[in-house]
């Protein structure tokens, strides 16, 4: 029987600060406002001969790698059915309800999910570790994002039902 073994990494270091809004319906939206969200992950592999199960600093620079990616951005939901995204020159010319508002481009992310909740930043980042992780032992993956004290989302992958839950 394989020997698994789980690590846990929630690094004060893990963090990316962002401005978003969410939307709640064709209509209703929150105001612009921004988080400096938090990410930790689970991760369970099999233990090798050498009592490890994974490296903890190749997945902590993976995490770093990608807050910093996210950091210090207003993020926008590309596949959002209630807004469109239009570049505009040097902006992102977003409609919402009859609104239009721009964004510089060089100061936002468009990310290829369906809001900007802790829920798509969270699935958002385990395809990303995913990727970055692709053909190693891994059988759990679980990415955890927090937007502050007690109120955080997660992604699960598991190698037994090869789905993203």
């Amino acid at each position: 029987m394989e020997r698994l073994a789980t690590l846990y990494i929630d690094k004060e270091s893990h963090k990316f600060s962002a401005a978003h809004y969410t939307i709640f319906s064709a209509t209703e939206r929150e105001r612009l406002h921004g988080h400096n969200f938090s990410v930790s992950a689970m991760i369970a592999a099999p233990m090798g001969d050498n009592g490890f199960a994974a490296d903890y600093n190749v997945y902590k620079r993976r995490i770093k790698g990608l807050c910093d990616e996210l950091d210090e951005y207003m993020v926008l939901p590309e596949y959002s059915p209630h807004q469109s995204i239009e570049e505009d020159g040097d902006n992102y010319c977003v409609k919402f309800n009859g609104e239009e508002m721009l964004f510089l481009r060089s100061d936002t992310l468009v990310l290829p999910i369906v809001n900007s909740t802790v829920e798509e930043f969270a699935h958002y980042l385990l395809r990303r570790m995913l990727e970055e992780s692709a053909g190693e032992a891994i059988a759990e993956l679980e990415v955890c994002v927090a937007s502050g004290p007690g109120q955080k989302g997660s992604a699960r992958w598991s190698a037994m039902d090869e789905g993203i839950a």
